[in-house]
């Protein structure tokens, strides 16, 4: 698989995404933990939840994949 557009991303960048657009809003908990929280209960049911988890978790997937990457694996 083609995966150029992730070499390019700047780590710093990849970073702060998963730090703030993944975790925001901050109070009262973040919000992709809310969200997987919900998946655990299984009450993650509404569009707009699965939309949230989607949105808010896409940075953290990011990250890890750009960790991978720069490992080696």
């Amino acid at each position: 698989m083609n995966m150029n557009w992730l070499d390019e991303l700047p780590m710093p960048f990849v970073v702060m995404a998963a730090l703030f657009l993944g975790l925001a809003p901050f109070v009262p908990e973040p919000h992709v933990w809310e969200k997987l929280k919900m998946l655990a209960d299984g009450t993650l049911s509404r569009p707009i939840d699965i939309l949230d988890l989607l949105l808010h978790g896409t940075p953290f997937v990011v990250l890890v994949l750009k960790l991978l990457r720069v490992r080696g694996g």
